[in-house]
């Protein structure tokens, strides 16, 4: 990584703005997952322990009008973080103004204060998402000239509060979490350990189009699974039913394979229902054998064994997007033995390239057995693109 990191700064005594990503799900008050939060903790510690004046802010939802403030405040956000790091975290609730500026110059070293959801600035000209430059000066000046990003969620975005603020200070820097993601995910894009195994699913070939071309150069094999594989099997002239399928995207999918030469690795069984839920007449076929009116959910034990295959003998594993329906139940264990052969694989450096596939792995009890688990989604694929992320190249070069 040819970035400037936090050890390379000073931070003792300074306001140190720093960029998280606590877009965290709340239901009346409540957040119902606080893995980000839990995620950004290490950066945060180690400021307080190096006595900077932490100010820390997020985005949180989307903030279309006034009415959209009550329920998409950072409040429970800092209560919560406050648990977290045992520590009191002040909350203002302006994302500008003398009130905030004034607990800003009152921190003392090693105290932490949160802003305001940075998209309230949206509600007016969306300021903060189109990155405003006015908006973007101000919450610079609101430090000493010391920027640190550590929200991967929104690294791909150009927006006022991470390449605005960065444009506009002396120094910017990954904090821990973010440095992860360079390292792990743009590691393998630039030097993978070989072989690299990918395994992607979802729903839909054109969510990845992108990710799967670059992966065919980059990969030694690319496992394709969820619903994107029905349209790869339509395309080779097995009936798919009524399996989810882009029929506009066929001759791509034709067309991918062919540059693959092999690389691309597709389902041989999956189970299948004649209703989309987890009740019906499930029954696991081979995939040249879906009965009419049939739609397949979830891959079958044969594609289970066969993808296990490829993880066992790669040094790399990642893996973005379920193999199934696997919020029902019925349709988890396409998901859950991908997951669980990628997590018993000790050996390799094991990586969830965020969104679906991230909360499978925390839903089943895997999270702590891969290398490495992404915290953003659209980012994610972006990077997996080898796209350069705005949020990312911003930051200061060593």
């Amino acid at each position: 990584m040819n970035k400037k990191v936090m050890e390379d700064l000073q931070v003792s005594g300074k306001k140190v703005l720093v960029r998280v990503d606590f877009n965290v799900p709340i239901k009346g008050g409540i957040i119902t997952d606080d893995n980000r939060i839990l995620a950004a903790q290490e950066t945060i510690k180690y400021l307080i322990k190096n006595n900077a004046k932490v100010i820390l802010f997020s985005h949180l939802g989307k903030v279309k009008s006034e009415k959209d403030k009550t329920k998409l405040t950072m409040k429970p956000v800092a209560h919560r973080l406050s648990e977290v790091i045992n520590q009191d975290v002040i909350f203002i609730d302006q994302t500008r103004g003398e009130k905030l500026e004034k607990a800003i110059n009152d921190l003392n070293d090693g105290q932490v204060l949160m802003f305001e959801n940075t998209r309230f600035e949206d509600i007016d000209n969306k300021k903060e998402s189109s990155n405003d430059p006015e908006l973007a000066k101000y919450w610079a000046s609101l430090g000493d000239g010391i920027f640190i990003n550590d929200a991967f969620g929104t690294a791909h975005r150009t927006h006022a509060s991470n390449v605005g603020i960065a444009s506009n200070s002396q120094i910017s820097v990954p904090g821990y979490l973010l440095e992860k993601e360079i390292k792990f995910i743009g590691g393998i894009i630039d030097q993978p350990t070989r072989p690299l195994v990918a395994i992607l699913g979802g729903a839909k070939i054109s969510d990845k189009i992108g990710v799967i071309e670059n992966l065919l150069n980059v990969a030694d094999y690319v496992v394709i699974g969820g619903g994107m594989g029905y349209t790869f099997l339509k395309s080779q002239g097995h009936y798919v039913g009524d399996s989810l399928c882009e029929d506009d995207k066929i001759e791509l999918a034709k067309e991918l394979i062919e540059k693959g030469k092999g690389k691309l690795i597709l389902p041989v069984d999956i189970v299948v229902n004649d209703q989309f839920g987890n009740d019906g007449d499930i029954k696991v076929v081979d995939i040249d054998q879906i009965p009419v009116d049939y739609m397949g959910l979830d891959m079958g034990p044969k594609t289970v064994a066969k993808f296990t295959e490829y993880i066992n003998k790669a040094n790399t594993v990642i893996w973005n997007g379920p193999m199934g329906v696997f919020e029902m139940s019925s349709f988890i264990n396409g998901t859950a033995g991908v997951c669980k052969a990628i997590a018993a694989h000790k050996e390799a450096t094991t990586i969830i390239g965020g969104g679906d596939s991230a909360a499978a792995a925390i839903q089943l009890g895997f999270a702590s057995d891969f290398t490495h688990i992404s915290t953003g989604g659209g980012a994610s694929l972006e990077y997996l693109e080898g796209k350069e992320l705005p949020g990312i190249t911003c930051l200061t070069n060593k």
